[in-house]
């Protein structure tokens, strides 16, 4: 009769189990590779471009300069990107620290077994059967707690550094954001003056490629009726294709600054920008300052450098925390416990241990342990000092390309000046019919050319400062910018700006200094 019982009742057990196994291995089976669908491409794709879109305040003016860095600091994606990953170092570091608190775990669990856990017993002194009748001593059934505080040494080591590794991690990803938006404001430089010689030659590259144009017809007319030496209207239509191709080429080189200036600052790609242009004057006194002192600014503030400083400490605090593994372990545990197993007599108790314990092997590969720790300690270290002679070179030679950015903007901007004067002289001779539609149509060629070698001259200089701005550490101070109103975060740009503009650097206390300043 009972195994009548025990059969029946592990029947429906074992087919419960093996339909859940069934059900498994064919959900299993039935797993496929998933395709991306047209319209889930499109939904995400819409979704993206709104939240790129999102809180972006459109352009109703004209854009200045201080203007198009604010909104690059405020919507860039890039920058963005950069924010998100500094505050996922945040929280990174934000979770470890609770790494150094204790354990406490509360439990909880059920057991139920179909028969009774029936045991007998041995004589301990001359090993034969005990003639007692088996005995039970625990229930088929029982609910069981359990609250246990335990805390161990070892981990609470190996937690404090891995939680200032992590502190450093968070001033790396604040030093990337710092570089990140040195490069923005220079990306952003660059393509704005790009924009401006785009807009302001605009008029005149499309006015000489319609005068060369209407050169270029009379010629092929000329050539047609052979009323001179066939040689010279060929080389007087080969004249003037080399002028449309000029002009041509200057058109598709700022053809694109426009889309590349919305894509900065994060406007809608058919946008029309008008850009005001700023003042063309070059700051030397940023020759002037003693390059000791530069030389100091950069290795203070630059965060490539700063960066590898915060490796080489992650690198020694590794050392520290493999130095820890090698140690014993000792931990503590203290707990309440209760079970409705009915055979207990105490169902409530406390209960408290000390454990340590100690790995063997860690003799044999401690050794190995320590000397690849103070191997990467010394790569990291090894990094610092190529880092540190990377910037005092990228230093000096922005220096020297700044100098001769300005240099080559001066003699530019001279040689557009003559090209500007001889532009309006052959206007007034063509006018007069003192001079040859040709010569008119070289001439104006000659002069879009040397205002776009003045325009590129000035877009270098700028970018040349730009490269030495960052390279000194120096970018606008634009604490919760994406939260700041435009209006305000433009105004902070523009301080900036000037504070460039007035050969500035901040002292040790983050204020600026002139540039007399010892």
């Amino acid at each position: 009769m009972h195994r009548t019982n025990l059969r029946s009742t592990t029947r429906p057990l074992t087919l419960s189990a093996l339909a859940i196994s069934l059900l498994l291995l064919s959900g299993c089976a039935s797993m496929k590779p998933e395709p991306l669908q047209p319209a889930e491409i499109v939904s995400t794709v819409d979704a993206d471009r709104a939240r790129l879109m999102q809180g972006v305040e459109p352009l109703t003016g004209v854009l200045s300069l201080e203007e198009a860095i604010a909104r690059a600091i405020k919507h860039n994606a890039e920058r963005r990107y950069r924010i998100m990953e500094e505050a996922l170092a945040q929280g990174t570091f934000d979770a470890s620290t609770y790494d150094l608190l204790p354990r406490l775990v509360a439990s909880a669990g059920y057991r139920d077994r179909n028969n009774d856990l029936i045991s007998h017993s041995t004589d301990s002194v001359t090993g034969a059967p005990s003639l007692a009748n088996p005995f039970i001593s625990t229930g088929r059934t029982a609910t069981t707690t359990d609250l246990t505080l335990s805390w161990s040494l070892l981990d609470f080591g190996q937690s404090y550094y891995a939680a200032k590794q992590n502190a450093d991690r968070l001033l790396i990803a604040q030093e990337r954001r710092r570089k990140a938006l040195q490069l923005l404001v220079q990306d952003v430089r660059t393509a704005y003056w790009r924009l401006v010689a785009a807009q302001s030659l605009h008029e005149a590259v499309g006015q000489g490629i319609r005068e060369a144009e209407a050169a270029l017809g009379d010629a092929r007319k000329a050539e047609k009726e052979g009323l001179r030496n066939p040689m010279e209207p060929l080389r007087y239509q080969r004249t003037v294709l080399e002028n449309i191709r000029m002009l041509e080429t200057v058109q598709q080189e700022l053809s694109t600054a426009r889309t590349e200036l919305a894509a900065l600052v994060n406007l809608p790609m058919s946008t029309e920008i008008t850009v005001a242009p700023p003042s063309a004057v070059l700051q030397k006194a940023w020759l002037d300052l003693p390059v000791a002192r530069l030389e100091e600014q950069a290795l203070m503030r630059n965060a490539d450098l700063r960066e590898g400083i915060l490796n080489s400490r992650i690198a020694r605090q590794e050392t520290r925390r493999t130095l820890l593994k090698l140690f014993p372990g000792l931990s503590f545990n203290y707990g309440t416990k209760h079970s409705t197993d009915s055979y207990l007599i105490n169902q409530t108790w406390n209960e408290a241990g000390v454990q340590l314990s100690f790995n063997l092997f860690n003799v044999f590969s401690a050794p190995a342990q320590m000397r690849l720790s103070e191997a990467g300690v010394a790569l990291a270290d090894q990094k610092r000092l190529v880092t540190q002679m990377a910037v005092l070179t990228q230093l000096h030679v922005a220096r020297l390309q700044y100098a001769n950015a300005i240099h080559q903007f001066e003699r530019a901007d001279e040689i557009a000046d003559i090209e500007a004067r001889m532009a309006g002289h052959a206007r007034n001779q063509s006018d007069a019919e003192k001079q040859s539609r040709l010569d008119r149509v070289s001439q104006s060629t000659s002069y879009v050319l040397a205002q776009l070698r003045r325009y590129q001259a000035l877009s270098n200089a700028q970018s040349a400062a730009s490269k030495l701005q960052a390279t000194l550490g120096l970018e606008p101070v634009v604490d919760a910018g994406a939260e700041r109103p435009l209006p305000e975060l433009t105004d902070s740009v523009r301080k900036a700006l000037d504070a460039w503009q007035q050969a500035a650097l901040p002292d040790a206390g983050g204020s600026a200094t002139g540039r007399d300043a010892p």
